[in-house]
């Protein structure tokens, strides 16, 4: 039987509408969130992984929709937030973060499926979402 995993992810835009983007280890600039744990809901999950990530506390403001990448078998939650609190800090999971406008976060963000994520959270006319990757 295989395991299939919830991540839980953010578009987080602070009043300068710039985007909050972390420097994975492993796969470079990205949008912060994810696992769901055991017994938690995914909205904690993201704020939770939020704050672990970047130092930042966030408020939920809304829920944009779902990605499915099916050949790892993860399905992908993702919300809007808004920061409550604003002091930075980097982590074992983030080597940077920083706000960043669309236009830099777009050529920032190597992985193709994560800038069409960005992408599809920033329109709000498509939400609720749902994307596959395979």
């Amino acid at each position: 039987m295989s395991k299939f995993t919830i991540t839980s992810g953010a578009v987080v835009l602070n009043k300068h509408k710039k985007i909050l983007l972390k420097l994975d280890p492993n796969r470079g600039w990205e949008l912060p969130g994810g696992i769901v744990e055991e017994n938690e809901s995914v909205q904690n999950a993201v704020i939770r992984e939020v704050k672990e990530e970047t130092g930042i506390d966030i408020d939920i403001i809304g829920f944009c929709g779902v990605s499915q990448e099916i050949s790892n078998n993860i399905c992908n939650m993702w919300w809007w937030g808004t920061p409550v609190t604003e002091k930075l800090q980097t982590s074992i999971e983030s080597l940077e973060v920083g706000f960043f406008n669309i236009e830099e976060a777009l050529k920032m963000i190597n992985n193709k499926n994560y800038q069409e994520e960005l992408l599809i959270c920033l329109d709000k006319e498509k939400h609720p979402f749902f994307i596959t990757f395979n």
